[in-house]
């Protein structure tokens, strides 16, 4: 086939297109948000008001069609039929000829429409820039379009896809959410809709293929479609098809663990060709067939040096078997299963093996092979091929991939992107491999990938853009994002996201709790992210360390526990849709995160010889059960259709394969002591001590003491010990403070178990300096420790005179986006990108594909710190984790204190597997540099990009009191001013 025009850029026309249909529809600012659709301005007036009247006093508008308009168009305006009618309890007309009627919607494609076409003869419709584009779309409401007709509502495609696209968009205007089918989200009811005179929306994408590929669809896919449909056939990709194209998606890799496509239901190939779905095979799947078809015909090793002509004829069989159906080709090689080829393979080989394919291509097709859409996956090890000097024609396309970790490992150089064939990416929200597989439930950012393909559109590879979606249902977030992304990039700026989960929650659930719902989801995201669940184990989170585990579990089971809340407020009808989309992933996940850090709890307090370790026990026990629990009430919503779907095995990794089974952390018992029997344990050593921050236990051998982490004025947060029981029986305790000024929770009482004691003070009564309280701890039987208690309230600076981030307790932590000031070039600025990272956001410099900086250019941060004492520190700058995808040495930063030297550090100085392990598996790159400041009190620290492409997530100050921990410590007491920007 001809190669197909591609979209320009159109962007700005875009924005002008949407601003002035947003002042033309003045009158729908009043429409419900809950019709509003992603992306595009809201047209549809739910109330009925005035202009086109879709459905009126019991009434619905119908639907003209063209008798010999492409069948995929005729079947999405039956879709647009059944819609409506589940929107108001009307079904419009079918019509394919003109008919006398007050109002109505014209459906058709430029050239294929009778009446669409003379309405642009007439100049009632405006098709000028519409026609010749790719999958571009027009709706337009006009005044007396016909004869007897006193309205109508048009919706005009460029293409076949141009149309559907354009009926979708009034589907989900009027309230039909993408997923009503997927993820059972229900259908507003309205009794009118109307489409207000004037309204004219045009559309097309930025990006020319925008798809899916499902991959490690076993067993939950996998299972679910053989159940309900039998397998991956047509009534399977039937269902996925359409919501493909009601998100705008056109493009498709399709499920090939143990299936394939083509082969097995010889209708799914005209499916996907009727319904507008351009098809391809994953990036070691050649020549449109599935590597589960040389499995079952395929004769002698997968091997082009020794089977060559039997690997043509298997090729060439895939291009006959899609002869007249619209696809993209992916062309080359790798081994045998998704595996590198053999070391022997060599770039000469793999070069006659594109040359020999491209032959195939004119032999089958009959076409000029750089008329056809190829595409060559340089994944892996094949980009090694490719910087190794291997080079295809100028026509096909260079399909850059991430790392399978959402990082995009290369991007096109200046003089790559003059190819004609242009460039993609293939993204990851799932994989299997190592370190670990990730494989059952979202933990993919939309914030991140906000700022991987904003990256891949800056630098052009923004001819196709392809994600793993796994089994495509824990992934419905994401996935609808990287679509609209792809769709208009120019429509969400970093600053829209969060409104972007806001519009994404008020369309499935409503406007009165949309704002809580799109938190939870970017909040159980930012959770997920940090580590991804498979990868959990007991001490992940320091069971010490700054309260880190407790504080991340509080954390998520808050958010669990409003998740519910909100489920429970939400009308019946949308339970099964909220607990699939919201409330199962948040409870689940909070869930799994207990469990290991209460595994991990339960090993600490063994080691301590606490009676509640077997609580701890029981309590893992627990959770894991509940987690089965939750699994099975998934499997049984809207009447069990999601059976097996939750059924990906995530506890027991011993590597990076998934464990056959679900095991639970290992726990340990102890046999509990008492103070009479033989052999129990005295009384005196009944009470066990500890305090926060540390995991060292009273008594111990040369343990006299035991002192907890120093009050501050400046955060004014209390402290505690812990008491506990070594034994069955309880025993009495007291606490003696030295000062009247400490505030105890507990001074004195009774311990069966543990009893946590909170220990504060009244700021006002405290003198100034620094001080030390001391508290003394009596037990049983004489037992009796001294608890030291520092208390930090220093001469010469106050909460009301600090300025910036203030050191606590030996360290300065700060969030990027809380500088002082940011300074930039000309041409460059600085951007916020919310939600991004592990704990608030993320500072990146803008454009993305701008030429490399020197310190002298100055675009840098500042942040103002006031530290108590001079000397030597450690400054550790926490990244995103972004790999080199430009050839050369490595992206650079610059760090200074105050004016000392600048020290530069290239993030990719480190090219070990270790340190790309490590740094895929904690989602942050982190570097330590190290200063010295000649006096306490106001410092300035600098932040220097140098490079394009940098996210800075946090600066860590270590004086002297850093402790290891996954997160770091928590921000320190923060004092803003006033905001500056400034040009150097």
């Amino acid at each position: 086939m001809a190669a197909p025009a591609r979209p320009g850029n159109g962007i700005g026309n875009r924005i002008v297109q949407r601003l002035l249909c947003c002042l033309a529809l003045g009158l729908c600012l009043s429409v419900p948000a809950e019709v509003d659709a992603l992306g595009t301005a809201r047209f549809v007036d739910v109330e009925g008001r005035e202009g086109v009247q879709l459905v009126a006093k019991g009434r619905a508008a119908p639907i003209m069609v063209g008798k010999d308009d492409f069948p995929g168009v005729l079947r999405a305006a039956r879709d647009l039929q059944r819609d409506i009618q589940k929107v108001t309890g009307k079904t419009p007309q079918w019509q394919t000829g003109a008919a006398a009627t007050s109002d109505v919607i014209i459906v058709g494609t430029l050239g294929r429409h009778p009446l669409i076409d003379a309405l642009a003869q007439q100049g009632k419709i405006d098709t000028r820039t519409l026609a010749g584009q790719w999958e571009g779309f027009l709706v337009q409401a006009v005044s007396d379009p016909l004869p007897g007709v006193k309205r109508a509502l048009v919706i005009a495609g460029s293409d076949k896809r141009g149309t559907i696209y354009g009926i979708y968009t009034l589907s989900e205007q009027i309230g039909v959410s993408p997923w009503h089918w997927w993820a059972d989200v229900p259908v507003a009811r309205h009794a009118a809709l109307s489409v207000p005179l004037g309204t004219r929306v045009q559309d097309k994408p930025a990006v020319q293929y925008r798809g899916i590929f499902l991959n490690d669809e076993a067993p939950a896919l996998t299972n679910w479609a053989k159940e309900r449909f039998g397998g991956y056939n047509r009534k399977f990709y039937e269902q996925l098809f359409e919501l493909m194209l009601r998100m705008r998606a056109n493009y498709l890799w399709p499920a090939m663990w143990g299936s394939a496509f083509y082969d097995d239901d010889k209708g799914n190939g005209e499916l996907a060709d009727t319904m507008g779905i351009v098809m391809g095979t994953s990036h070691h799947e050649p020549m449109m067939r599935a590597h589960q078809e040389w499995l079952r015909h395929g004769k002698g090793p997968w091997d082009y040096s020794r089977n060559a002509q039997t690997l043509r004829d298997f090729f060439a069989q895939g291009l006959r078997n899609t002869r007249d159906y619209e696809k993209v080709i992916t062309m080359g090689m790798r081994g045998d299963g998704d595996e590198p080829m053999s070391d022997s393979a060599n770039v000469a080989l793999l070069e006659r093996i594109v040359r020999d394919q491209r032959a195939l291509i004119k032999q089958e097709l009959g076409k000029d092979p750089a008329t056809v859409p190829q595409l060559w996956a340089l994944y892996k090890e094949v980009q090694e091929y490719y910087e190794k000097g291997m080079r295809v024609p100028d026509d096909m396309l260079l399909l850059w991939c991430d790392d399978n970790w959402g990082n995009i490992r290369r991007l096109p150089t200046p003089e790559e992107r003059k190819r004609s064939g242009g460039a993609g990416v293939y993204y990851h929200f799932d994989y299997v491999g190592g370190p670990r597989s990730y494989k059952w439930l979202n933990v993919t950012q939309i914030a991140k990938i906000w700022e991987q393909m904003n990256l891949a559109n800056e630098y052009g590879a923004n001819r196709l853009w392809i994600v793993n979606v796994g089994d495509l249902k824990p992934m419905e977030v994401p996935t609808e994002f990287f679509l609209a992304y792809a769709w208009n990039p120019a429509a969400w700026p970093a600053e829209k996201l969060p409104a972007y989960l806001e519009a994404w929650a008020a369309r499935e659930f409503g406007t009165r709790h949309a704002a809580r719902i799109a938190s939870i989801v970017e909040r159980y995201t930012r959770y997920n992210a940090r580590r991804r669940p498979e990868q959990l184990e007991p001490t992940t989170y320091s069971l010490s360390a700054h309260d880190e585990a407790e504080r991340v579990v509080n954390d998520y089971n808050a958010l669990a526990l409003e998740a519910g809340q909100i489920g429970k407020a939400l009308p019946k009808a949308m339970h099964d849709a909220y607990f699939q989309l919201v409330e199962y992933p948040v409870r689940a996940s909070a869930n799994a995160l207990d469990m290991w850090v209460s595994a991990g709890r339960n090993a600490l307090y063994a080691r301590q010889g606490r009676v509640t370790t077997n609580d701890m026990a029981v309590r893992v026990r627990r959770l894991f059960d509940r987690d089965a629990e939750l699994t099975r009430q998934y499997h049984g919503t809207n009447q069990g259709k999601w059976h097996h779907m939750m059924s990906q095995n995530r506890f027991g990794y011993t590597n990076w394969a998934q464990p056959y089974r679900d095991v639970m952390p290992a726990v340990s018992e102890l046999r509990l002591p008492d103070t009479a029997s033989p052999g129990g344990i005295r009384a005196a050593d009944q009470m066990g001590v500890v305090v926060q921050g540390s995991q060292a236990v009273w008594p111990a051998y040369g343990l006299h003491h035991m002192t907890v982490p120093a009050l501050d004025v400046f955060d004014r947060q209390p402290r505690w010990f812990e008491l506990f029981n070594r034994s069955r029986e309880p025993f009495d305790y007291a606490v003696k403070a030295s000062h009247p000024w400490i505030r105890l929770s507990h001074a004195a009482g009774r311990i069966g178990k543990e009893q946590r004691i909170q220990v504060d003070v009244d700021w006002d009564a405290v003198p100034t300096g620094s001080l030390e309280a001391e508290l003394t701890v009596s037990g049983p039987e004489g037992a009796k420790v001294v608890v030291k208690v520092p208390v930090h309230k220093p001469e010469g600076l106050t909460p009301q005179s600090a300025q910036g981030h203030v050191e606590s307790r030996g360290v300065v932590a700060i969030e990027a986006e809380h500088f002082s000031r940011a300074h930039a070039p000309g041409g460059r600025q600085w951007t916020r990108i919310p939600g991004y990272g592990h704990t608030l956001s993320g500072m990146t410099t803008m454009p993305g594909a701008a030429p490399a900086l020197s310190v002298e250019d100055g675009m840098r941060l500042e942040y103002d710190v006031h530290l108590f004492k001079a000397g030597e520190l450690k400054l550790h700058a926490v990244l995103g984790p972004t790999l080199k995808f430009q050839p050369g040495k490595g992206f650079r930063f610059a760090i200074s204190i105050d004016d000392g030297p600048v020290q530069e550090v290239n993030v990719h100085a480190d090219e070990s597997e270790q340190y790309w392990n490590r740094m895929v598996s904690d989602g942050v790159a982190k570097f330590v540099t190290t200063h010295r400041v000649d006096r306490p009190g106001r410092h300035t620290v600098k932040f220097w990009a140098l490079d394009p492409g940098l996210v800075l997530q946090r600066l860590v100050i270590d004086a002297g009191g850093l402790q290891p921990s996954y997160l770091g410590p928590p921000e320190s007491p923060y004092y803003p001013a006033k905001r500056e920007s400034a040009r150097p």
